[in-house]
């Protein structure tokens, strides 16, 4: 199902040779998605048929490369903000990029350094999170390892390193 075409009025509104050198300016500065530039095209008022040959130019002269873009999404999302692959990937989804691609650039992502990340983002939260029991702690440790989108076994793991000491609920 195609979204609806917008019209547009007014400055925001591009001719096809407008769009292709707005495009080409955006991409030279930092990599876009084949589904990034549909959606400015969108936005700019321009019909589909003439985007997608302005798309085509752009994917043809290597502006726009999707497979580029997701080695670079992976890469930043893993060293900047700390993601994990559930979430990298989820992300990746949402912008149309083909599975092929998502799995090639998440194979080249180090995993010893990923668990690493999982260590240091959980120690920063384990500093912030207010808990009554260690037991609790840990559970706000896993659930916001898991917000993150790492697997569960590594989120456990990390979790259960940092928070030895889990006395149950019976404690009274």
């Amino acid at each position: 199902m195609q979204p609806p075409e917008v019209k547009t009025t007014g400055k925001r509104a591009k001719t096809p040779e407008q769009a292709l050198a707005a495009l080409m300016r955006l991409c030279a500065r930092a990599e876009k998605s084949q589904d990034d530039a549909r959606r400015l095209m969108r936005g700019w008022g321009l019909a589909e048929r003439e985007g997608e040959q302005v798309l085509a130019r752009l994917v043809r002269d290597r502006f726009i490369d999707d497979g580029r873009y997701a080695e670079a999404f992976v890469r930043d999302k893993l060293r900047l903000s700390g993601w994990g692959e559930y979430k990298i990937r989820t992300a990746l989804q949402r912008k149309r990029i083909d599975r092929e691609l998502i799995d090639a650039a998440l194979a080249q992502a180090d995993r010893q350094d990923m668990a690493g990340r999982l260590r240091q983002q959980l120690e920063r939260k384990m500093r912030t999170t207010r808990h009554t029991t260690q037991y609790e702690l840990k559970t706000k440790l896993i659930r916001y390892g898991l917000s993150l989108g790492y697997d569960y076994e590594t989120v456990l793991d990390s979790a259960a390193a940092l928070v030895t000491d889990t006395e149950t609920c019976d404690e009274f």
